[in-house]
């Protein structure tokens, strides 16, 4: 029993379950389409062959042969249904829990980052997000649980992506990338250049600077960000600001409020948005001993307004392609950084860091490796105490498409056992 749950348990079961979902899905729509212009241009003497097995008819459209289409779609309806009522379950149990003594201990992580900021403008990137991101990649690392994703490379760089998908927020996207023959200061530069952006990152339609404060180099902007036909444009207002240690970089993005640009209907803003990453010298995998590679790891997540596994899928088909898209920007921008070539305004921002507290770091990883040894103490007690039943609603769709299939239906779930031995 302990080895079919932890089966199910894994996220790969849900990918392959989503793909197949959204393989069968066009299949019965082009279906449904090609039967409604069959109908419309049907002659009119197939009228009284209808009526003379109207009966038939019927009992054709209550049971279809083949693929079993009702039998399908009726365990879809009640995977719906039951996701709703465990939502709504959820939520219940949530908001009980809020009411009682205290948070729990990951609820609390990302609260913090998602508050609303009562500060000053030049003050909405503080020590408090250094130290969010301090606990999701240094101090508190080894106390979440990551899910391996990717492993790849090229000749001139290397990539390593991990998720991590807490009870509560989105989920939790972290990665290291070592770019080979490039300084930490162009690696800087080019993530905060805005004016070099668009030139690679297609998906980048608008950007203007908001704010700026050349004490500190915090600055606010405003982006627009064109997304797939399915989903509509999203709007960010994120302030962000770099922190330097030596040749180390702590740079934080983050979504903030912005009283002179209000909300509006289209396009949709983010406001729950964390993107930052920690930038140092590393050596070089060529063996010569020279720290001439550049390590970049980054963690992120955002609230689209979208289902997780939605989204899980658009991330995991989609990385890699977007990994080279920003490795060859990169490339070109460090073409273009030329002696004696001005820099763009973003990347003069850039410049302008703020020196790094140490005691912050020695403190955070004290408290966020006592937190975190909580919050892996209190999931696992949950794992034993509770049973995720929508895996048995998974189970038993499953199961109908493997007894009751036609040649399509057996197509699809040969096509998933072959996704689920690959990972």
């Amino acid at each position: 029993m302990d080895i079919f749950m932890d089966f199910f348990n894994k996220p790969s079961v849900t990918e392959t379950f989503v793909d197949v979902l959204l393989c069968a899905v066009p299949i019965w729509v082009a279906v449904m389409i090609g039967l409604l212009i069959g109908w419309s241009w049907r002659p009119r003497w197939t009228s009284l062959v209808y009526l003379g097995f109207r009966s038939k008819l019927r009992f054709l459209c209550t049971v279809p042969p083949g693929f079993g289409a009702r039998r399908i779609w009726l365990a879809f309806t009640a995977l719906s249904v039951f996701s709703v009522c465990s939502r709504i379950g959820s939520t219940s149990n949530k908001s009980s829990v809020n009411n009682g003594s205290s948070k729990p201990v990951e609820e609390e992580a990302f609260s913090r980052a998602s508050d609303k900021v009562t500060e000053k403008e030049k003050d909405v990137v503080t020590e408090k997000d250094l130290d969010h991101l301090l606990h999701l990649l240094e101090a508190g690392n080894a106390s979440l649980e990551w899910q391996s994703m990717m492993d790849k490379s090229t000749p001139n760089m290397s990539y390593q992506a991990w998720r991590h998908e807490p009870e509560i927020g989105p989920v939790v996207y972290r990665s290291r990338t070592v770019f080979e023959d490039v300084t930490p200061d162009i690696v800087r530069d080019f993530f905060w250049d805005d004016e070099f952006r668009p030139k690679w990152d297609t998906m980048l339609a608008y950007f203007k600077t908001l704010e700026e404060d050349p004490k500190t180099g915090t600055t606010i902007v405003h982006w627009i960000k064109k997304f797939p036909f399915f989903c509509s444009d999203r709007e960010y207002i994120i302030g962000r600001r770099i922190w330097e240690s030596g040749r180390k970089y702590y740079a934080v993005t983050k979504g903030v409020p912005y009283k002179d640009l209000p909300k509006r209907d289209k396009p949709r803003r983010v406001e729950l948005y964390f993107s930052s990453w920690i930038v140092k010298a590393v050596e070089s995998r060529k063996g010569d001993g020279q720290m001439t590679a550049c390590e970049v790891s980054l963690v992120h997540y955002e609230d689209m307004g979208i289902p997780k596994d939605v989204a899980k899928l658009g991330v995991r088909h989609g990385m890699w392609g977007a990994v080279k898209k920003l490795n060859s920007g990169l490339r070109a921008y460090q073409s273009a950084r030329k002696p004696g070539t001005s820099l763009s305004r973003s990347a003069q921002m850039a410049s302008i860091t703020t020196k790094l507290n140490m005691y912050l770091v020695v403190t955070s990883g004290a408290e966020e490796e006592e937190s975190g040894r909580a919050v892996e103490n209190a999931r696992k007690q949950k794992d034993q105490c509770s049973v995720d039943w929508k895996w048995v609603v998974v189970g038993g769709v499953a199961l109908a498409c493997g007894l009751h299939s036609s040649a399509i239906g057996k197509a699809l779930m040969v096509g998933a056992g072959q996704r689920l031995a690959r990972r």
